[in-house]
């Protein structure tokens, strides 16, 4: 399956196209959770999954993050804002309905502080 059929897949709704996120397995167990995406080209990004397999994943309610620090300053970059939230000097894009990222990734699972504090910071203009 080519990036184009496998991105068709990942957007139809219907049984016939159903791809690896269905069939179990570690892109499955993300599907629904809020996350923090972090990947080469597309930097970080946060949202919620709505499908992952090993050559993508699909968000839903999509933030990019471009300037972040955690919450809690003892805490490390990714983890930390995945565990406590932004802090009030980070800097986030406005929210999308939906976001594809086709490349590798990873995925930090947040916890729900951190969906918080992600959804409601104020967004800004990238200078």
């Amino acid at each position: 399956m080519d990036k184009m059929q496998l991105i068709k897949a990942l957007l139809c709704e219907d049984s016939e196209s159903k791809t690896s996120t269905s069939s179990g397995g570690i892109f499955s167990s993300a599907i629904g959770k809020y996350a923090i995406i972090r990947s080469r080209n597309e930097g970080i990004n946060a949202g919620t999954i709505k499908a992952a397999d090993e050559t993508g994943v699909v968000l839903s309610n999509a933030r990019r993050i471009w300037y972040h620090k955690p919450a809690i300053k003892t805490e490390s970059w990714y983890e930390g804002v995945a565990n406590h939230g932004l802090s009030s000097d980070s800097k986030v894009s406005g929210t999308v309905e939906e976001k594809i990222i086709v490349e590798d990734y990873s995925i930090t699972v947040c916890r729900d502080v951190a969906k918080q504090s992600i959804e409601s910071a104020v967004p800004h203009a990238q200078n």
